[in-house]
């Protein structure tokens, strides 16, 4: 599993993550607030299998 979510993309999912989360734990947004978990566990992990499947990548590039 090679990461394919450049920095800026990982923390934008985590903080992303983490806000729906804590909505839906207060009862705010209801259990839909939990999709939350997946930019969460994406932002961390660094890997996004919707970039794979469609062969993105927001890492910068190498130079070579």
């Amino acid at each position: 599993m090679k990461t394919n979510a450049g920095t800026i993309d990982r923390a934008l999912r985590v903080i992303a993550g983490l806000v729906l989360i804590t909505l839906a734990a207060t009862g705010t947004i209801g259990v839909w607030g939990w999709i939350g978990v997946m930019p969460l566990v994406t932002g961390v992990v660094g890997f996004c299998p919707a970039y794979a499947i469609f062969g993105m990548s927001t890492c910068a590039m190498k130079k070579q």
